[in-house]
């Protein structure tokens, strides 16, 4: 498989390891996808022979690559996925994959008309704590879900120009706390029904309009709540970048994800119990394979839409200061 990279704003590491797990895959040219974008960042990352392009069209146009990976400022995925499957590439996008739902529906009828795959970026459901509690869940430990809290909690630095405006950031909602929502409707299995959320630009250290903290209140379908917490207050000193956590709670116990460690209590227990983790997996590596017809990656393309489009509803809700509806058809289990 010929994959080529369109920008290297994002998780491009998602990309770098599925590759190097796949004998049969290699990148073959790189271009940036934004208007002064470095990428020479990566280029000590990268195989010698890859070509490197200054316009990503005429990229496309000369490799005719498999795969597409678009992540580049993240006003422009849209208008570029859309384009690349236009081309008839299979096309991995870091998220969100839309700013708007305007763009977003055309996303999602180019991808109709495409007859190709699309995954957004949702690479930590495949880190073991989060692919261990998942499973675990799944497999009822914890009984029916009742109720769910994650927590996104990043350092801020100091960001690109890009993030301080947002016709080109998009929002701290829709970029930092997307993973949290997919890991509430990930883990439940069910549909948002509402949603109510706050965010603020107070003490961003000189970011412009990057909100720094923000909170999602979830209504998901069969009375199921859940919160999604979100801030770039993380101080520096912190012995890591991000602070991921997840509670869930059920009918029969509660799991938990935090310090990259997954804790379990219920009815079994005697006390609360660490659970063995899964072996690591690569979501770029299912990816290649699905290409190929040798497998389904564990983001599909509706669920990438649908995760965009909670996102932009919460950006929304904080926005206007109002619980806002999923249309019905929206609420509808899967």
């Amino acid at each position: 498989m010929k994959i080529c990279l369109i920008g290297v704003t994002g998780h491009i590491k998602y990309v770098l390891n599925g590759v190097r797990k796949d004998k049969d895959s290699r990148i073959v040219g790189i271009a940036p996808g934004s208007p002064r974008e470095k990428i020479e960042k990566i280029y000590h990352l990268l195989d010698d022979g890859i070509r490197v392009y200054s316009d990503y069209r005429e990229m496309l146009d000369e490799l005719q690559p498999d795969i597409v990976t678009v992540a580049c400022h993240f006003n422009d995925h849209a208008r570029i996925t859309v384009e690349v499957l236009e081309r008839g590439s299979h096309v991995f996008v870091e998220k969100p994959v839309a700013l708007t739902f305007e763009e977003l529906e055309q996303v999602k009828k180019a991808h109709a008309s495409s007859g190709r795959y699309l995954a957004a970026m949702f690479g930590l459901r495949y880190k073991p704590w989060f692919m261990t509690a998942w499973k675990s869940v799944r497999s009822g430990m914890i009984g029916d879900i009742r109720m769910l809290n994650a927590q996104k909690s990043y350092k801020l630095g100091l960001r690109q120009e890009f993030f301080k405006h947002r016709n080109t950031y998009g929002g701290t909602i829709p970029w930092v706390g997307s993973h949290a929502i997919d890991w509430v409707y990930w883990f439940s299995g069910e549909k948002f029904r509402s949603v109510y959320a706050t965010h603020s630009r107070k003490y961003n250290k000189d970011h412009g309009e990057l909100e720094v903290t923000a909170l999602c209140h979830f209504t998901l379908t069969n009375e199921i709540f859940a919160s999604v917490s979100v801030d770039y207050l993380r101080p520096e000193q912190a012995p890591t970048h991000d602070d991921d956590r997840l509670r869930v709670v059920g009918t029969k116990g509660i799991i938990e994800v935090r310090e990259h460690k997954v804790f379990l209590i219920n009815g079994e227990c005697s006390g609360i119990k660490e659970l063995p983790l899964l072996p690591e997996e690569e979501i770029f590596f299912d990816f290649l394979k699905q290409a190929k017809g040798q497998g389904e990656c564990l983001v599909s393309a509706e669920e990438s839409f649908y995760i965009t489009e909670a996102c932009l509803r919460a950006r929304q809700s904080a926005d206007e200061g109002k619980v806002l509806f999923f249309q019905e058809e929206s609420c509808r289990k899967a």
